[in-house]
Protein backbone atom coordinates (compact mmCIF):
# COMPACT_ATOMS: atom_id res chain seq x y z
CA UNK A 1 0.00 0.00 0.00
CA UNK A 2 1.38 3.40 -0.99
CA UNK A 3 1.82 5.82 1.88
CA UNK A 4 3.36 9.12 0.89
CA UNK A 5 2.74 10.59 4.35
CA UNK A 6 5.58 8.63 5.94
CA UNK A 7 8.17 9.26 3.22
CA UNK A 8 9.65 12.32 4.91
CA UNK A 9 9.73 10.65 8.31
CA UNK A 10 11.52 7.59 6.96
CA UNK A 11 13.99 9.77 5.10
CA UNK A 12 14.73 11.85 8.21
CA UNK A 13 15.34 8.70 10.25
CA UNK A 14 17.78 7.31 7.66
CA UNK A 15 19.54 10.66 7.34
CA UNK A 16 20.00 11.02 11.09
CA UNK A 17 21.09 7.39 11.56
CA UNK A 18 23.68 7.95 8.83
CA UNK A 19 24.97 11.07 10.58
CA UNK A 20 24.24 13.30 7.59
CA UNK A 21 22.99 16.86 7.72
CA UNK A 22 20.18 18.37 5.71
CA UNK A 23 22.79 20.58 4.06
CA UNK A 24 24.85 17.60 2.90
CA UNK A 25 21.80 15.91 1.41
CA UNK A 26 20.68 19.17 -0.21
CA UNK A 27 24.09 19.56 -1.85
CA UNK A 28 24.00 15.95 -3.07
CA UNK A 29 20.52 16.43 -4.56
CA UNK A 30 21.34 19.95 -5.85
CA UNK A 31 18.42 21.52 -3.97
CA UNK A 32 18.08 24.14 -1.25
CA UNK A 33 18.43 23.01 2.39
CA UNK A 34 14.95 24.40 3.16
CA UNK A 35 13.56 21.99 0.55
CA UNK A 36 14.99 19.08 2.57
CA UNK A 37 13.52 20.50 5.78
CA UNK A 38 10.06 20.78 4.20
CA UNK A 39 10.42 17.30 2.74
CA UNK A 40 11.17 15.81 6.16
CA UNK A 41 8.03 17.48 7.51
CA UNK A 42 5.99 16.06 4.60
CA UNK A 43 5.27 19.59 3.38
CA UNK A 44 6.91 18.83 0.01
CA UNK A 45 7.30 15.72 -2.08
CA UNK A 46 10.37 14.68 -3.97
CA UNK A 47 10.37 13.84 -7.63
CA UNK A 48 10.89 10.21 -8.54
CA UNK A 49 14.41 11.08 -9.75
CA UNK A 50 15.39 12.57 -6.38
CA UNK A 51 13.72 9.73 -4.50
CA UNK A 52 15.74 7.26 -6.57
CA UNK A 53 18.95 9.12 -5.75
CA UNK A 54 18.12 8.92 -2.04
CA UNK A 55 17.25 5.24 -2.32
CA UNK A 56 20.62 4.55 -3.90
CA UNK A 57 22.46 6.65 -1.33
CA UNK A 58 20.87 4.86 1.62
CA UNK A 59 20.91 1.45 -0.05
CA UNK A 60 17.18 0.81 0.01
CA UNK A 61 14.39 0.44 -2.50
CA UNK A 62 12.00 3.25 -3.38
CA UNK A 63 9.32 0.93 -1.97
CA UNK A 64 10.83 1.38 1.48
CA UNK A 65 9.92 5.07 1.38
CA UNK A 66 6.48 4.70 -0.17
CA UNK A 67 5.11 1.48 1.31
CA UNK A 68 4.23 0.56 4.86
CA UNK A 69 4.97 -3.08 4.03
CA UNK A 70 8.56 -2.63 2.87
CA UNK A 71 11.42 -3.23 5.29
CA UNK A 72 14.81 -1.54 5.35
CA UNK A 73 17.77 -3.87 5.37
CA UNK A 74 20.92 -1.73 5.40
CA UNK A 75 23.89 -2.61 3.26
CA UNK A 76 26.97 -2.95 5.43
CA UNK A 77 30.00 -0.96 4.38
CA UNK A 78 32.80 0.97 6.00
CA UNK A 79 33.93 4.43 5.04
CA UNK A 80 36.82 6.20 6.66
CA UNK A 81 36.60 9.89 5.93
CA UNK A 82 36.41 13.04 7.94
CA UNK A 83 34.83 15.07 5.17
CA UNK A 84 32.40 13.59 2.65
CA UNK A 85 31.80 15.51 -0.56
CA UNK A 86 28.85 15.31 -2.93
CA UNK A 87 31.13 13.36 -5.29
CA UNK A 88 31.63 10.83 -2.49
CA UNK A 89 27.85 10.57 -2.14
CA UNK A 90 27.59 9.86 -5.87
CA UNK A 91 30.13 7.05 -5.50
CA UNK A 92 28.40 5.60 -2.44
CA UNK A 93 25.06 5.69 -4.26
CA UNK A 94 26.52 3.91 -7.30
CA UNK A 95 28.06 1.18 -5.14
CA UNK A 96 24.81 0.75 -3.20
CA UNK A 97 22.83 0.48 -6.44
CA UNK A 98 25.11 -2.34 -7.61
CA UNK A 99 24.85 -4.07 -4.22
CA UNK A 100 21.03 -3.78 -4.22
CA UNK A 101 20.84 -5.23 -7.72
CA UNK A 102 23.08 -8.10 -6.63
CA UNK A 103 20.88 -8.72 -3.57
CA UNK A 104 17.77 -8.75 -5.78
CA UNK A 105 19.37 -11.21 -8.22
CA UNK A 106 20.36 -13.51 -5.35
CA UNK A 107 16.80 -13.42 -3.98
CA UNK A 108 15.40 -14.25 -7.43
CA UNK A 109 17.79 -17.18 -7.86
CA UNK A 110 16.77 -18.56 -4.44
CA UNK A 111 13.10 -18.46 -5.44
CA UNK A 112 13.69 -20.35 -8.69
Amino acid sequence: MLNFNSVGEKFKKLREESGLTQGQIAEYLSVNQSYISRYEKNERQLSVDLLEKLSNLFGCSIDYFTSDDSQYSPLPFALRATCITSEDFETIAAINKIALNLRDMENISKEG
